[in-house]
């Protein structure tokens, strides 16, 4: 009886320490995992997030812009061609010559 409960106890504690070896294994795993994709991030020039959001703040911004130059242009060319029809309406027809 001593024997068998001697001999479970060993293989508890063998099953301890592989459970332990394990996860320490699986933690260097992940760290060396993480440092690649870090190297292979860094090399295809990915940027940081701060800075991503940064820049599509920016972008906004200047689409804002553009869309308001754009309604401005097209409301200055509608009275510029407006202006023209006025001044052509304006002139007196050319008299026709008589033969």
């Amino acid at each position: 009886m001593q024997g068998q409960n001697r001999m479970l106890d060993d293989i508890a504690k063998l099953l301890t320490n592989a459970a332990g070896a394990a996860k320490g294994m699986g933690e260097e795993i992940e760290t060396l995992v993480r440092q690649q994709a870090e190297r292979v991030m860094t090399s295809l020039d990915f940027m940081p997030r701060e800075e991503f959001d940064v820049l599509k703040a920016m972008i906004v911004k200047v689409q804002k812009e553009n869309d308001a130059l754009s309604k401005r242009v097209a409301a200055l060319e509608k009275s510029q061609a407006g202006a023209k029809t006025k001044a052509k309406s304006k002139k007196k027809p050319a008299a026709k010559k008589k033969s």
